[in-house]
């Protein structure tokens, strides 16, 4: 059983990192939704930068997903 444990991801830490995907990913939706939305360039400036940095994490959890799954 060890060398199941080493070698997948276990089903409950799975669980928690395909969830994880999905709030990256309506978070980055919504910046960028938010930052469309936005008149001040400044503000607009900003939810760009935090929908960049939820594209990020979601391109980074989506590898790892797909190299461990």
């Amino acid at each position: 059983m060890q060398a199941t444990q080493t070698t997948s991801i276990q089903a409950k830490s799975l669980t928690i990192l395909e969830d994880q995907l999905q709030h990256e990913f309506l978070a980055c939706k919504k910046a960028r939704f938010y930052a469309q939305q936005m008149q001040d360039a400044q503000l607009r400036g900003v939810a760009t930068q935090i929908a960049n940095a939820h594209s990020q994490r979601y391109d980074r959890l989506f590898n790892y997903l797909s190299a461990h799954a």
